[in-house]
């Protein structure tokens, strides 16, 4: 994980790789509440006995919105003298492989830009989620975190 003082010192990373993420478990338990803060009770999510019969590979697969919502838990970058940090949005996010419940995931982060803001910093940053065991990934986007002094 890569660590800086304060939110200017990321403009020395612009265009590297800072980090790949643990290995994070995607359980039924974690779609399932996921449903349930969303409101997306859609099948392909919850119901497993129907899952079986007819998804491929016979399991539920995570929301892609779940998967997107992850990024701030397998962040590969911390900020020691920040006074805060907001996840300010993200640009062109595709969701190119589903991910399939019992899988595991991790972020892989490469800084693209630091751009200064009153009081902080912008930081842009090019955002992989891969699946373990799998060549393509779950998501690609390009995500913008806002960092303050």
């Amino acid at each position: 994980m890569l660590e800086v003082e304060k939110p200017a010192d990321m403009a020395a990373h612009i265009g590297k790789d800072i980090g790949t993420s643990e290995w994070v478990l995607i359980d039924q338990a974690m779609i399932d509440l996921f449903a349930d803060a969303t409101g997306d009770h859609q099948w392909i999510h919850v119901d497993v006995e129907r899952a079986k019969k007819e998804m491929p590979g016979g399991k539920t697969i995570a929301h892609g919105f779940l998967t997107l919502s992850l990024l701030p838990r397998l962040s590969t970058f911390r900020i020691r003298k920040s006074s805060r940090g907001i996840n300010y949005g993200s640009n062109r996010v595709r969701f190119t492989n589903p991910v399939q419940v019992g899988s595991r995931v991790r972020l892989n982060q490469k800084l693209k830009a630091v751009e200064p803001i009153e009081g902080g910093q912008r930081l842009i940053f090019d955002s992989t989620v891969e699946i373990e065991g799998q060549s393509r990934p779950a998501l690609v986007a390009e995500t913008i975190s806002l960092a303050y002094d």
